[in-house]
């Protein structure tokens, strides 16, 4: 049960962060370039690239190289099956109003 925990864990970190969470629901739909992935987040490609790093580490995303330019796509289904219920849980919730 421990090593199940941890390896839970471990993958929770990994998807912990919000910028990382944006990136992965822009790349629901299928690979983007890092460029289109910084567009669509509103930040530079260096702060996508490093956290599209962390994501690739724990095999969560992968790459592909065409060129100069790197696609990335979701590449674990266990990832997949997180962000709909994510998805389920909060994009269908009423946004809270702000105190």
């Amino acid at each position: 049960m421990i090593v199940v925990a941890e390896r839970a864990s471990v993958f929770l970190k990994a998807l912990s962060g919000e910028s990382r969470l944006l990136l992965l629901c822009h790349l629901w739909d299928g690979e983007k370039s890092v460029g289109e992935l910084a567009r669509l987040a509103g930040v530079r490609d260096t702060a996508v690239s490093q956290q599209l790093a962390v994501l690739r580490r724990r095999g969560i995303v992968e790459a592909r190289r065409q060129g100069q330019t790197i696609f990335y796509s979701i590449a674990s289904d266990d990832a997949r099956r997180v962000l709909s219920v994510l998805h389920d849980i909060f994009a269908r919730a009423p946004e809270p109003a702000d105190a």
